[in-house]
């Protein structure tokens, strides 16, 4: 019988879980938490670039979600973009970029052994990659940074990122279309040119 409950669930759409959720079902809840919570999850790591913090962030999600479940949104069938939402907005309650990048390399340095040379050559490269895009988004507008987030890399459709930031879907357009040009302008700026070719040297060595 709990099989076929959770199969039922399962199979479910989010507003349907929603609103069981709404009226005291707490596994309709739990069945949405295993449905978005790694999507979430993504979603706050590309932010911050560090795994346990976007662990517990994701867990406040959820917890905010819950918490006001009768003001959920609910776009085409879908939570997902009101969940981006409380995300977004739980990120601008940690303005600690800066702080949480140092952590991640600090980390990396640290970990005890157990893996090769190439190994730990590969993963301080993907840090500094991942640092380097970190960087060039963080100075940008917050606004920006918020719909690059969404559209970009989460990959929202215009109409469900205006729900999660609620906005008009003009707004995410010319937003997303002037932090591309930022962007483009500091890919091409010579800082960043002499910084990658240094990186290539290094890893030519």
């Amino acid at each position: 019988m709990a099989s076929d409950r959770g199969q039922l669930r399962a199979d479910a759409s989010d507003d349907t879980l929603w609103r069981s959720s709404r009226s005291g079902d707490q596994g309709a809840f739990a069945a949405l938490y295993e449905r978005h919570a790694s999507t979430i999850y993504n979603y706050l790591f590309r932010r911050v670039a560090d795994w346990s913090e976007a662990e517990d962030l994701t867990a406040v999600v959820f917890l905010e979600a819950y918490r006001r479940r009768s003001d959920a949104v609910i776009v085409d069938g879908k939570l997902l973009p009101w969940l981006y939402g409380i995300a977004t907005n739980v990120l601008r309650n940690r303005r600690r970029a800066q702080w949480r990048h140092r952590r991640l390399l600090a980390q990396l340095a640290s970990e005890p052994g157990g893996e090769t040379g190439s190994d730990v050559h590969a993963r301080v490269e993907a840090a500094e990659q991942m640092r380097s895009v970190l960087n060039h988004i963080t100075s940008l507008p917050r606004a920006q940074q918020d719909v690059i987030a969404l559209c970009t890399w989460s990959g929202l459709s215009y109409e469900e990122a205006a729900v999660a930031l609620g906005v008009p879907v003009g707004t995410v357009r010319s937003r997303l279309s002037r932090a591309r040009a930022s962007l483009a302008e500091l890919e091409s700026a010579p800082g960043h040119k002499q910084v990658d070719m240094e990186r290539r040297r290094r890893a030519e060595r």
